[in-house]
Parts: C-alpha cells; structure tokens; sequence
C-alpha cells in the first residue's frame, strides 16, 4: 500500500503541475497581439501538448486515490470534503479543455487579467486539500 501511496502522490503532482501551467499559457494567449501567428500557434502547440500530458496523469491520480480508498476503507468528514474538491478539480481540468478548443477556435473572450486569477483556483484547492489529508479536521 505504500507503493501505491506514493505513485498517487506523484501522479497528483504532476497533474498539479500541468493544472498550475496550463492556465499560465491561456495568460499569454489572451495576449497575443493581432496578427501574430506564429507565437499563437506555437502556444496553442504548447497548450494541446500539455493538456494531452495532464489527462492520463488524472486518470492515474484517480484510480490510484480510489483504491487507496477501497484499500484502507477509511471515511469522515475530511474525505467527503476532500472528494468534493476533487470533483471541482476534474471539474476545472475539463473547463481548461473547453477553454483551449475556445482559443483554438479564436473564440476567446477573457482577458489576460481573468486567466491570471483562474490560474489560482488549483493552488488554493490544493492548500485546502493538503491539510485536510494531514490534520483530518474533522
């Protein structure tokens, strides 16, 4: 079981990873001046690379955490909370993909400013999720 703890810390990591940058290269889309094409494509090349890196990654963070669940059979308060910040995340990993097909499609309607605040969200889960794993507060 602790193999499996540690991959699914490491698989979470590395979704993190591409969860606190993908939003970071929408920043720099929202900003691309008209007619620059070339930077566009390159950071539309970047986005869909690391989008497809981070979808089997969640996949494997997933599974391993459910059968970290089934396995050990624990439950409280703390789990429920922390499942229902994973949901948002799944949730949010999705939205980024429908904001890349927006993008794609040139139909992006937010502002660098907007991307730069929705490139938060992650980290603030993931503080909030870190200590109720550790401290199980409840």
């Amino acid at each position: 079981m602790l193999t499996l703890k540690a991959l699914h810390i490491i698989f979470v990591a590395s979704w993190f990873a591409g969860l606190f940058y993908l939003p970071r290269i929408f920043v720099n889309l929202a900003m691309v001046p008209e007619g620059s094409t070339a930077e566009r494509e390159r950071l539309l090349l970047m986005a869909r690379k690391l989008y497809r890196f981070m979808a089997p990654l969640a996949v494997l963070a997933l599974a391993c955490g459910t059968w970290l669940w089934l396995g050990y059979g624990f439950g409280g308060g703390w789990l429920h909370a922390k499942l229902t910040l994973v949901l948002v995340l799944i949730g949010y990993h999705l939205y980024c993909g429908r904001l890349y097909r927006q993008f794609l499609a040139g139909d992006n309607r937010r502002s660098h400013v907007w991307f730069r605040w929705f490139n938060e969200l992650p980290v603030l889960i993931l503080f909030v999720v870190v200590f109720l794993v550790v401290l199980k507060p409840f």
